[in-house]
């Protein structure tokens, strides 16, 4: 369960912390929060086949920050997608928190991407006529939860991401680094301990980019497992590991010292 009053988040990033820890499992390590195992994906476009994957083996512990890199068609969506539990491989398996993804029914898929996971786009996919207040809610209203609750944790994601103020502005009224907080208060929201960021600064300039990546290492400091797609270099240094993907294989995975959004120019 969530502390009471969760650490504030701000743009200048989370006070200074010891350096991370090469990425990958310790010796006496809790099970993996995510185990894909020679997964594969293959669509049929027309008379052809496309393979997105190709065999991909990932093992993501918990409390991880985890960059998805290639170029365009190398497979990095479609991984994003199939861990995020919005599509299925055609072949492999895909182990969450201990429960094998295959063998869920579609309601028990809903459910977990509520409780598990917390999705940022590049878009921000935010409703337009909805208050950044309501669209932070949105994600609590499927899970049934009162108004009354619904409002004081949409405010309380709010305040954690520096918007607190500005709850009743609808999405044309904020600048796109402040939707794009809104879009990351509304995957923190539920709480849950995945944060998926596709291409979470593709629309943003590079101050804005910058303040968006201090949040989501932020987030990682208080315990969430981050995982983004991007092509960006240098968004993917501030992650502490990046899997690299080309024409469905990963080609690399690999530990890094990441860049610190709160010291960075």
């Amino acid at each position: 369960m969530a502390d009471a009053s969760p650490p504030r988040i701000g743009p200048e990033g989370p006070s200074p912390s010891p350096p991370a820890e090469p990425a990958g499992p310790h010796p006496d390590a809790s099970p993996p929060l995510i185990a894909i195992r020679g997964v594969e994906r293959t669509y049929v476009m027309g008379d052809s086949l496309v393979h997105a994957l190709r065999g991909v083996d990932v093992t993501i512990q918990r409390g991880e920050s985890v960059a998805i890199m290639g170029t365009s068609g190398s497979g990095k969506s479609t991984l994003m997608n199939i861990m995020g539990c919005l599509d299925q491989p055609t072949k492999g398996s895909y182990v969450l928190d201990g429960r094998d993804v295959a063998k869920l029914s579609r309601s028990e898929l809903a459910d977990v991407r509520g409780r598990m996971i917390g999705f940022v786009f590049q878009s921000f996919n935010l409703l337009s006529r909805t208050s950044a207040l309501e669209n932070v809610e949105m994600p609590l209203m499927y899970q049934g939860i009162s108004r009354r609750d619904r409002h004081k944790r949409a405010l309380g994601a709010l305040d954690r991401v520096g918007l607190l103020g500005r709850e009743h502005h609808v999405p044309n009224q904020l600048s796109g680094g402040q939707q794009q907080r809104v879009a990351i208060a509304r995957a923190l929201v539920t709480d849950a301990p995945i944060i998926m960021a596709d291409e979470p600064t593709g629309n943003l300039d590079s101050k804005t980019s910058h303040e968006v990546m201090a949040l989501l290492q932020g987030l990682v400091a208080h315990g969430k497992t981050v995982i983004m797609v991007t092509h960006e270099r240098d968004i993917a240094a501030y992650a502490a590991r990046v899997i690299t993907l080309r024409d469905g294989r990963i080609v690399e995975d690999k530990p890094q010292q990441p860049v610190h959004a709160g010291a960075a120019a």
